[in-house]
């Protein structure tokens, strides 16, 4: 009897174990995905703080509202004057989470400047079974490119349409015309993300690419014109360029589409200004992490106003330009011809059927066998007729 309930007891003790083997062996797991999660996910939340922490100053210097909050920027002198005003929004209002690896936030509230558009990309941390299997593709296969942490940071110049996005006060004097500029494509880029860059963007496929003597050897530079890159490339630019080093990406004054255009309304000029530069990883110190690329992001929070002041092109630069650009429009303005008459002659074929099937649905099965014989021997001497034009 003993024997008995011994060995039940081992049968019970032998099934619980088994039942269980797969949740001891899910839980190690369950719970390194979640350690992984959370600590992945805030080391990115540490980095875009640091990285707002190190350039929310340089915004503020140049925008009236920085963030999400309308709340206006001021002195030390007024922090004086007037203690209990708001002051600017704290890092966490400035920067807003579209994933745990995408953060973005905007500034506006400057003259020849809309709006400009600032994105955070960084590495999967809060995933690193696909963080690693990325990184592992992108060494087996040239295909693909290893993702970077980086800023990406878009301007949109007003060109002359501040009545169009920010009406005027009654009665105030209009002064749209001064925030103009002849349009172009330019840029300055790394030469590790120049291949990229060609296979991504349109307007830059419009430019040639040349090395410039004065800019550091690591920099190339894509234009549409010899005479733009002269006037582009200054002492304070050259300046930024080798004090940033490998932190900088790209900067691009454009005004043509990021993708290839399919309609000619596509083509329609829309400026921008895009700047890109590589992301630190953790610091104590955000502003010594930073330093090196302050000088090359303020120089683009202020090439808007260079632009708009001797952003001028002589008329034959501007010819040369337009000739290329028409080229691509007379493309597609061919090609949606093309198309229309296609829809034509499809609308034309398929009216021609449906009246020859109304009329042999009104015929008897005599005359449809008739009908059917004139059309065949039409069709005959058709190809009788082509055959000896051929000949």
């Amino acid at each position: 009897m003993a024997n008995d309930m011994s060995s039940r007891l081992v049968d019970i003790l032998n099934r619980v174990y088994q039942d269980a083997g797969l949740e001891l062996l899910i839980l190690p797991i369950i719970v390194v995905s979640v350690v992984a999660h959370v600590w992945g996910t805030k080391t990115n939340r540490r980095i875009a703080r640091q990285w707002v922490a190190a350039h929310a100053p340089l915004l503020r210097q140049e925008y009236a509202q920085v963030g999400f909050h309308h709340r206006p920027a001021r002195s030390s002198e007024e922090d004086e004057l007037f203690p209990d005003r708001p002051r600017q929004p704290a890092t966490d209002d400035i920067l807003k989470e579209r994933s745990p690896q995408e953060f973005y936030t905007y500034a506006t509230g400057r003259r020849n400047v809309a709006f400009t558009d600032v994105r955070l990309a960084l590495h999967r941390r809060n995933n690193p079974i696909v963080w690693l299997a990325e990184l592992f593709l992108s060494i087996v296969m040239d295909s693909v490119v290893p993702s970077k942490e980086r800023m990406e940071i878009i301007a949109y110049p007003f060109d002359g349409r501040e009545a169009e996005v920010v009406p005027a006060a009654a009665g105030a004097k209009s002064t749209s015309s001064s925030s103009t500029y002849d349009g172009f494509v330019w840029a300055v880029v790394h030469k590790d993300a120049m291949r990229r860059l060609r296979d991504e963007r349109y307007d830059v496929s419009l430019t040639i690419t040349r090395d410039h003597a004065k800019l550091p050897p690591w920099t190339t530079v894509m234009s549409e014109s010899a005479e733009i890159t002269e006037a582009m490339v200054t002492p304070g630019l050259i300046e930024a360029l080798k004090a940033a080093g490998d932190q900088f990406e790209y900067l691009i004054v454009t005004d043509q589409p990021l993708d290839r255009p399919v309609k000619v309304e596509d083509t329609a000029p829309k400026k921008r200004v895009y700047f890109s530069t590589r992301l630190a990883g953790t610091s104590t110190s955000p502003e010594s992490v930073y330093s090196s690329s302050s000088a090359i992001f303020s120089y683009f929070l202020r090439l808007p106003d260079r632009l708009v002041a001797g952003g001028r092109l002589r008329p034959e630069v501007l010819r040369k330009i337009r000739q290329a650009r028409d080229e691509q429009i007379n493309r597609l303005q061919r090609v949606d011809q093309e198309e229309k008459d296609s829809e034509r002659a499809l609308k034309r074929d398929k009216g021609k059927k449906e009246k020859r099937e109304a009329v042999l649905k009104g015929l008897s099965a005599d005359d449809q066998r008739k009908f059917l014989e004139r059309e065949r021997e039409k069709e005959m001497r058709k190809s009788q007729k082509k055959m000896s034009m051929r000949a």
